[in-house]
């Protein structure tokens, strides 16, 4: 039984540990970045497959398991599969480049900031606090659009450039996950 009468905010707050478990990842990956800015470029290659697959499979499956209540489940599908692509992609090519892999997080950061800005929209009437998920997704793109206008810059500024931003991304994601917590215990009452 759905703990609201707004199917999305249900779903969300049913799922809000998955919302959390994306921010804590990318909070993870990003101070590792921050601690060890001497990794090899291999190691980053790696890291950030990693990453960009693990959160794409949760958005992939909170995507299927919303599509019943939300007709708009296809764009946070298309986000999942667009990070399981890049990390797929990585890991077939772990010997790319620091500008190819440079572009592969820029493309992955721009298209999961505009899904992230169009899902915010969307459900603006059905949640509260929905500004922080356009906020993750300004964020990407902003992030995600300096690769690009930079893509000529040291080896450790965009390391440090990549821990910033998933630092900030992750650091959204764990709050907006407890707001949508609060959400169910209010529902809860």
């Amino acid at each position: 039984m759905a703990i609201t009468d707004r199917p999305i905010a249900d779903l969300l707050t049913r799922g809000w540990w998955k919302v959390l478990v994306r921010g804590l990842i990318a909070i993870a990956f990003g101070v590792y970045t921050f601690v060890n800015p001497g990794m090899a470029l291999a190691t980053l290659v790696l890291i950030f497959g990693a990453y960009a697959f693990i959160d794409g499979v949760f958005a992939v499956w909170a995507a299927f398991e919303g599509r019943d209540v939300n007709e708009q489940w296809w764009v946070v599908l298309i986000g999942g599969l667009l990070g399981i692509g890049i990390g797929v992609l990585t890991f077939m090519a772990p010997g790319i480049t620091a500008l190819t892999l440079l572009f592969y997080i820029a493309i992955w950061a721009i298209g999961l900031g505009v899904l992230g800005i169009v899902a915010g929209v969307r459900l603006r009437h059905e949640i509260s606090n929905e500004w922080m998920l356009i906020l993750a997704g300004v964020v990407s793109v902003l992030f995600g659009g300096a690769l690009i206008a930079s893509p000529g810059a040291g080896a450790l500024s965009v390391l440090w450039m990549i821990g910033g931003f998933a630092v900030v991304l992750g650091l959204i994601l764990v709050t907006l996950s407890f707001k949508v917590k609060g959400l169910r215990n209010q529902a809860a009452k």
